[in-house]
Protein backbone atom coordinates (compact mmCIF):
# COMPACT_ATOMS: atom_id res chain seq x y z
CA UNK A 1 0.00 0.00 0.00
CA UNK A 2 1.22 3.60 -0.51
CA UNK A 3 0.29 6.63 1.24
CA UNK A 4 -0.90 9.94 -0.60
CA UNK A 5 -0.74 13.40 1.89
CA UNK A 6 -2.83 16.84 1.39
CA UNK A 7 -2.93 19.70 2.97
CA UNK A 8 -4.88 23.11 2.80
CA UNK A 9 -5.08 26.41 4.79
CA UNK A 10 -8.44 27.56 5.08
CA UNK A 11 -9.54 31.05 6.71
CA UNK A 12 -12.12 29.47 8.84
CA UNK A 13 -12.23 28.55 12.81
CA UNK A 14 -11.15 25.16 13.31
CA UNK A 15 -14.81 24.01 14.13
CA UNK A 16 -16.56 25.47 11.32
CA UNK A 17 -14.30 22.84 9.21
CA UNK A 18 -14.48 20.12 10.81
CA UNK A 19 -18.17 20.28 10.81
CA UNK A 20 -18.40 21.12 6.88
CA UNK A 21 -16.11 18.29 6.75
CA UNK A 22 -18.84 15.95 7.65
CA UNK A 23 -22.32 17.21 7.85
CA UNK A 24 -24.27 15.60 5.09
CA UNK A 25 -25.11 19.02 3.21
CA UNK A 26 -21.14 19.89 2.88
CA UNK A 27 -20.53 16.40 2.40
CA UNK A 28 -22.04 15.91 -0.33
CA UNK A 29 -20.72 18.66 -1.78
CA UNK A 30 -16.85 18.41 -1.36
CA UNK A 31 -16.72 15.11 -1.88
CA UNK A 32 -18.46 15.02 -5.12
CA UNK A 33 -15.34 15.00 -7.10
CA UNK A 34 -14.74 10.90 -5.71
CA UNK A 35 -18.41 10.26 -7.19
CA UNK A 36 -21.44 12.43 -7.47
CA UNK A 37 -24.18 12.05 -4.69
CA UNK A 38 -21.43 10.71 -2.47
CA UNK A 39 -22.99 10.49 1.47
CA UNK A 40 -21.19 9.32 4.91
CA UNK A 41 -22.96 7.81 7.42
CA UNK A 42 -21.74 7.11 10.59
CA UNK A 43 -22.66 6.11 14.48
CA UNK A 44 -19.67 8.42 15.36
CA UNK A 45 -18.22 5.87 17.61
CA UNK A 46 -14.55 4.19 17.86
CA UNK A 47 -14.89 0.56 16.30
CA UNK A 48 -18.59 1.40 15.02
CA UNK A 49 -19.64 1.15 11.65
CA UNK A 50 -19.48 4.06 9.04
CA UNK A 51 -20.60 3.93 5.60
CA UNK A 52 -18.71 6.05 2.24
CA UNK A 53 -21.26 5.42 -0.19
CA UNK A 54 -22.29 7.03 -3.89
CA UNK A 55 -25.85 7.94 -4.43
CA UNK A 56 -26.71 4.29 -5.23
CA UNK A 57 -25.41 3.48 -1.58
CA UNK A 58 -22.31 1.21 -2.86
CA UNK A 59 -18.87 1.65 -1.66
CA UNK A 60 -17.17 0.76 1.45
CA UNK A 61 -17.61 0.01 5.42
CA UNK A 62 -15.28 1.29 7.83
CA UNK A 63 -14.67 1.99 11.09
CA UNK A 64 -13.47 4.76 13.22
CA UNK A 65 -9.88 4.15 14.88
CA UNK A 66 -9.03 7.23 16.49
CA UNK A 67 -11.68 10.48 17.19
CA UNK A 68 -11.08 13.91 19.05
CA UNK A 69 -13.06 15.94 17.21
CA UNK A 70 -12.47 18.52 16.29
CA UNK A 71 -8.96 17.62 15.24
CA UNK A 72 -8.93 14.35 14.20
CA UNK A 73 -10.51 11.07 13.13
CA UNK A 74 -8.79 8.18 12.02
CA UNK A 75 -11.02 5.89 9.38
CA UNK A 76 -10.22 2.12 8.52
CA UNK A 77 -11.52 0.65 5.61
CA UNK A 78 -12.60 -2.99 6.61
CA UNK A 79 -14.55 -3.81 2.79
CA UNK A 80 -17.39 -2.72 0.08
CA UNK A 81 -20.96 -2.62 0.20
CA UNK A 82 -22.95 -3.65 -2.39
CA UNK A 83 -26.66 -4.33 -3.77
CA UNK A 84 -26.95 -4.02 0.47
CA UNK A 85 -24.75 -6.38 1.55
CA UNK A 86 -21.25 -6.07 3.30
CA UNK A 87 -18.44 -7.52 1.83
CA UNK A 88 -15.26 -8.18 4.46
CA UNK A 89 -14.12 -11.22 3.42
CA UNK A 90 -13.67 -11.86 -0.06
CA UNK A 91 -10.27 -12.33 -1.52
CA UNK A 92 -10.43 -8.70 -3.42
CA UNK A 93 -11.35 -7.02 -0.61
CA UNK A 94 -8.62 -8.92 1.89
CA UNK A 95 -6.02 -7.28 -0.39
CA UNK A 96 -6.68 -3.79 0.91
CA UNK A 97 -8.58 -3.89 3.96
CA UNK A 98 -7.17 -2.04 7.12
CA UNK A 99 -5.89 0.84 4.21
CA UNK A 100 -6.61 4.45 6.82
CA UNK A 101 -8.07 7.25 6.15
CA UNK A 102 -6.82 10.33 8.19
CA UNK A 103 -7.94 13.66 8.88
CA UNK A 104 -6.00 16.19 11.36
CA UNK A 105 -6.86 19.50 11.97
CA UNK A 106 -4.93 22.16 13.34
CA UNK A 107 -5.76 25.67 14.65
CA UNK A 108 -3.23 27.99 13.28
CA UNK A 109 -5.24 30.57 14.77
CA UNK A 110 -8.99 31.41 15.78
CA UNK A 111 -9.82 32.29 11.96
CA UNK A 112 -6.98 29.86 10.19
CA UNK A 113 -7.48 26.63 9.85
CA UNK A 114 -5.08 23.71 8.37
CA UNK A 115 -6.16 20.51 7.05
CA UNK A 116 -4.43 17.68 6.75
CA UNK A 117 -5.33 14.32 5.03
CA UNK A 118 -3.35 10.54 4.31
CA UNK A 119 -4.98 8.10 2.75
CA UNK A 120 -3.55 4.93 1.97
CA UNK A 121 -3.73 3.15 -1.74
CA UNK A 122 -3.99 -0.19 -3.12
CA UNK A 123 -3.46 -0.57 -7.13
CA UNK A 124 -3.35 2.45 -9.28
CA UNK A 125 -5.79 4.91 -7.67
CA UNK A 126 -3.28 7.18 -7.42
CA UNK A 127 -4.65 10.16 -9.97
CA UNK A 128 -8.48 9.58 -8.84
CA UNK A 129 -7.23 10.42 -5.54
CA UNK A 130 -5.29 13.07 -6.04
CA UNK A 131 -8.08 14.89 -8.33
CA UNK A 132 -10.87 13.88 -5.72
CA UNK A 133 -8.87 15.68 -2.75
CA UNK A 134 -7.00 18.21 -4.61
CA UNK A 135 -10.44 19.64 -5.95
CA UNK A 136 -12.31 18.82 -3.24
CA UNK A 137 -10.27 20.18 -0.52
CA UNK A 138 -10.54 23.45 -2.48
CA UNK A 139 -13.84 23.28 -2.80
CA UNK A 140 -14.23 22.49 1.36
CA UNK A 141 -12.17 25.98 1.65
CA UNK A 142 -14.69 27.96 -0.71
CA UNK A 143 -17.56 26.31 1.22
CA UNK A 144 -16.00 27.77 4.24
CA UNK A 145 -15.09 30.91 3.65
CA UNK A 146 -17.96 32.06 2.12
CA UNK A 147 -20.46 30.80 4.39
Amino acid sequence: METLDYEIEINAPIQKVWDMLWQPETYSIWTQFFAPGSQMKSDWKVGGKTYFTDKAGEGMVSTILSLDAPFEVVFVHLGTVKDGVEDTESREVKDWSGAEEKYFLRAIDENTTELRASTHIYGDHEEFMNNGFKQGFAMLKNLAETN
